[in-house]
């Protein structure tokens, strides 16, 4: 039994390895060479986090969907690169927005230099993707202009919060289906359609990606409160310091509602107070991570890789298919 990715992917057959390990290969260089400028500084930062590495799980799921048609078609590897691409961008933006100091175990683009140009970066990665994609054909840039709509519509809707109305847990499944969901449905859409797979393929991996992405989110909820930041690259709590309601804390606030328990509800108290206080901050880490909803949280993410898992069903049988069952058992057991 082989390894490929990130992830620790089990795969049995050692030809797909070899190809998906080639593939992303191809895209490292990809990135390399996408994020270059004239300017020096330029290159220095947009290279940023580049460099830092990360996890190449859109690029990883291109590959996986390019196997059920051609995968050494044309496109396949510059669709990676797009999405790897608009992802970094977001990455840049988001820091910004959350004035996290880490990213990926490195200092983040804002604390190295500024606000201004870790924007300004993203910016420039957007528009090198948008470069790329129109290469690919105006399908390809409608696409990804769609998944972009998506993509801020989701920051927007988590900024507003939900309505009046709306109840809090499906406001957050709808905002990360578009923050992070599209980008990643895009990849398994590009993956299968620059390979010349048939549209019957290509819409069962779009919906795979979509599903997996609001999984891999919700793994990622529960990693910032669960994991230290050598595991997860990043500083824990970063979204409690921000007052950034995940699901843990989403399903804590129902669970204070529904059981009416005074510890529960000191809890919540604590959260909703001031955590750029260092103390404050540790004591509501502390206490969330042993909480039943963190538990919870776990087992929703669990379940969107099941129905991650499931959407693949009318697939034919093969490696690539075996392998992406597995990266929903990955995604999963990210949680702990």
């Amino acid at each position: 039994m082989t390894v490929v990715g990130p992830f620790g992917v089990s795969v049995r057959d050692q030809a797909l390895e070899a190809d998906v390990q080639a593939g992303l290969a191809a895209v490292e260089a990809g990135l390399t060479e996408a994020t270059k400028s004239e300017v020096p500084f330029i290159t220095e930062a947009a290279q940023h986090l580049v460099r830092a590495g990360g996890k190449r799980f859109r690029p990883l799921l291109v590959m996986l969907a390019a196997q059920f048609g051609d995968p050494h078609a044309p496109g396949v590897v510059p669709s990676a690169v797009v999405v790897e691409l608009t992802h970094l961008a977001t990455l840049y933006h988001d820091d910004v927005m959350d004035e996290a100091a880490v990213r990926r175990g490195v200092a983040s683009a804002n604390a190295r230099w500024d606000n201004s140009v870790a924007v300004l970066t993203g910016d420039f990665l957007f528009a090198r993707a948008s470069s790329i994609v129109a290469e690919l054909g105006p399908q390809a840039v409608r696409i990804q202009a769609e998944a972009f709509e998506r993509l801020v519509t989701g920051q927007i809707q988590e900024t507003a919060g939900p309505s009046g109305t709306q109840d809090p847990i499906d406001h957050y499944l709808d905002v990360i289906a578009g923050k992070t969901g599209s980008l990643i449905a895009v990849s398994g859409r590009f993956g299968a359609m620059m390979s010349g797979a048939g549209e019957a393929v290509v819409d069962t991996l779009t919906q795979y990606g979509e599903r997996i992405g609001v999984a891999f989110q919700l793994a990622d909820d529960v990693l910032d409160i669960a994991s230290d930041s050598t595991e997860s690259g990043k500083t824990p709590g970063t979204d409690l310091r921000e007052g950034v309601a995940t699901l843990p804390v989403l399903r804590l606030r129902r669970q204070a509602a529904e059981n009416g328990s005074a510890e529960d509800r000191r809890l919540v108290a604590l959260l909703e107070s001031d955590l750029t206080d260092d103390a404050r901050h540790a004591e509501a880490l502390a206490a969330l991570r042993v909480h039943p909803a963190l538990d919870e949280a776990r087992r929703d993410a669990v379940r969107f890789a099941d129905q991650a898992r499931s959407t693949l069903a009318p697939l034919p049988d093969c490696p690539a298919k075996d392998a992406l069952s597995a990266l929903c058992d990955a995604v999963a057991d990210r949680t702990g």
